[in-house]
């Protein structure tokens, strides 16, 4: 997870995987410099013999002893374990062109199958550059703040909950926590994907992995370094490069039935023209299969990408899958509404001023910890009210916030409690309503009700508009375990006409897995209770803010709190799927239109060989446009 001390494991996987592209580049090296050797030593020495050789064929047998012999292992060993997949032409063609004395078919044969290696897993490493970038942003030490004011340096590891930290200007937080002395600005792109500077002060939570800015802070740790934002993210990632998805294993399968339909094209053409070099040129140009190199690289160029925009694909088989989806279910609190109350109505007695008691109320309520004592401070905010002077603020659980403010005695409480003291307010109370709300009492006498409700997101009407006529949704639902009174007014702010409402997660649960039985289905949802309609979701994302057992359901997780990066992840989802169809797809037909040209005896095995080294390239490099190309924006006007 750090620079300082990465897992033995991760050590070992990139020791081997160095050993094995170097491998894969020498036999391609070697490759060119015994086709070099060859046309050099037929020109100086055309006739000269060895051990029953031409000298100039030299080159060739060395290159297949050291090179070939390793490559047709490696096929072997994929054939034991029941991988029939396009390499066997590969292995096929090379034994043949041996056997055959077409050692330069059999030269090209090799430099295809290296060349393929080499360009796959520089594919994949280039890709997969995000994924890297994650570790090595990470600092090796953090600065520990001794009780006596001292200064420590730490490892991450040594970091534990409740030190505290100091993050000094321009370095990169190193864990979870909360500030506890001073004020600045960090940046959080790389996490959120917004390009702002956020603002931080006593109080204000950070993430590990944000850039701090001018000023240093000193942060308390409230997870260790393992367990913090940043830590979980690589790990995420990580796991998601390694799974293999359902549309790479329908890849093999595509291979599996390519195989022999070669096989008898190369067999037929052998047969009925007499001419084992037909049966050799047919093979060539058919392995090895773009299918089985387009799409695992034009995947995890995709999973680089949605990792630039803050999304972490947990499953690969996410972006297969979504673009299938034709039903779309939403979770209410924190999915489709920002998860905080707002202030949406002021009730004031008879003969009272609206905005006088907002503002005495406001100024009360900067001394609450109560979740909706920043929705009454917002709107005072927002209606350019100064706070006033108050002289005492006092909060006991059950009984509201009690203060002075100015020469008023202001109580902040809740009907029931109310009633409870004052049963005779009962008469002057408004009714009842959806939604939450709490009563303001001014030196004993009844003067406003606050009502509050979930606000919508911004973007939530018009992400629900664009899914059907630009993502072929044509069933969209609401499901919530919230009362049928919010989630109804939360409905017709949205234009969504399927509601569930009062939903508990089993009930979840038994709606999610119904509609899959229908149709591929998408699940989005933000809370604990959501992980198993996440779970059984075609598609499950998740907003992975705030609940690690969420994140830990879906297959992909938004790390900011954003309908915009479910639409982002759409299309990302659609482009992969367009370009790794494209170059499979396309790969495959060239291959074809070879097999054929090469059946009438109009290519030759080296001719073939050269032609469908191009194919490949051509394949890889269209299936790689996700890394190089566009951004996510782009997306939405080219797929």
């Amino acid at each position: 997870m750090n620079n300082t001390a990465p897992p033995k494991s991760a050590k070992k996987i990139s020791f081997f995987s160095l050993i094995t592209i170097s491998w894969q580049l020498i036999v391609f090296l070697a490759s060119l410099v015994a086709i070099a050797l060859h046309f050099l030593l037929a020109w100086l020495l055309p006739t000269t013999q060895a051990f029953g050789f031409s000298v100039a064929d030299v080159p060739y047998l060395l290159l297949l002893i050291g090179g070939g012999t390793p490559l047709a292992w490696s096929i072997t060993k994929a054939l034991l374990q029941g991988d029939f997949g396009a390499d066997l032409l590969a292995l096929i063609a090379l034994l043949v062109a041996s056997f055959t004395g077409e050692y330069l078919a059999a030269a090209l044969v090799v430099l295809m199958l290296s060349s393929g290696q080499v360009l796959e897993t520089y594919a994949m490493r280039k890709a997969s550059s995000v994924l890297d970038a994650l570790s090595q942003r990470m600092p090796s030490i953090a600065h520990r703040k001794l009780p006596s004011g001292a200064i420590d340096e730490i490892t991450l590891l040594e970091i534990n909950i409740d030190d505290h930290i100091v993050v000094y200007p321009h370095e990169t937080v190193p864990v979870d926590g909360v500030v506890l002395e001073g004020n600045g600005t960090m940046d959080e792109s790389y996490l959120t994907g917004e390009p702002y500077q956020v603002s931080k002060a006593p109080g204000a939570s950070v993430m590990s992995g944000a850039v701090n800015g001018e000023a240093m802070l000193v942060i308390q740790a409230e997870k260790l370094a393992v367990d913090s934002r940043y830590a979980t993210i690589t790990q995420v990632m990580q796991e998601a490069e390694q799974k293999r998805p359902a549309m790479r294993r329908l890849a093999d399968q595509v291979g599996g039935y390519f195989t022999p339909v070669a096989l008898i094209v190369a067999l037929g053409a052998w047969y009925f023209s007499g001419d084992a070099s037909r049966f050799l040129s047919v093979l060539i140009i058919a392995t090895p299969c773009p299918l089985l190199i387009a799409v695992p690289v034009t995947l995890i160029s995709a999973i680089s990408m949605a990792a630039k925009l803050g999304i972490i694909i947990k499953d690969p088989t996410v972006l297969e899958c979504l673009p299938t989806c034709t039903t779309a279910i939403f979770d209410k609190t924190g999915t489709l509404t920002y998860g905080q109350p707002a202030l949406t109505a002021i009730l004031p007695a008879d003969g009272v001023n609206a905005n006088e008691v907002l503002q005495q109320a406001a100024s009360l309520e900067r001394y609450s910890k109560h979740p909706l004592a920043y929705a009454i401070l917002q709107a005072a905010e927002k209606a350019n009210l100064p706070l006033l002077k108050v002289e005492s603020a006092s909060e006991k659980p059950g009984q509201g916030l009690i203060g002075q403010v100015g020469s008023h005695a202001l109580v902040v409480t809740h009907r029931k409690q109310l009633l409870k003291q004052s049963p005779e307010l009962e008469a002057v109370l408004p009714a009842v309503a959806s939604g939450l709300e709490c009563v303001v009492l001014r030196n004993n006498a009844y003067v406003a009700t606050f009502q509050f409700r979930d606000t919508p997101r911004l973007d939530g009407q018009s992400f629900i508009e664009h899914l059907a006529p630009s993502h072929q949704f044509n069933r969209i639902m609401l499901v919530s375990g919230d009362r049928d009174s919010e989630v109804a007014y939360l409905a017709e702010e949205l234009g969504i006409t399927e509601t569930l409402a009062s939903q508990t997660p089993e009930q979840k649960l038994a709606v999610v897995r119904a509609e899959v039985a229908k149709a591929p289905t998408l699940f989005m949802g933000d809370g604990i209770n959501d992980a198993p309609a996440l779970t059984a979701a075609t598609v499950g994302i998740a907003f992975g803010q705030h609940s690690s057992v969420t994140a830990e359901a879906a297959g992909a997780v938004i790390m900011e709190n954003t309908l915009e990066k479910v639409d982002e992840l759409i299309h990302i989802s659609e482009a992969m799927r367009a370009i790794a169809l494209q170059s499979a797809v396309g790969g495959m037909i060239l291959s074809v239109l070879g097999m054929g040209l090469a059946a009438m005896g109009w290519l030759t095995p080296v001719q073939g060989a050269l032609i469908q080294e191009v194919i490949d390239v051509v394949a890889i490099v269209n299936a790689l446009r996700l890394t190089f190309g566009a951004s996510a924006k782009q997306l939405k006007s080219n797929f």
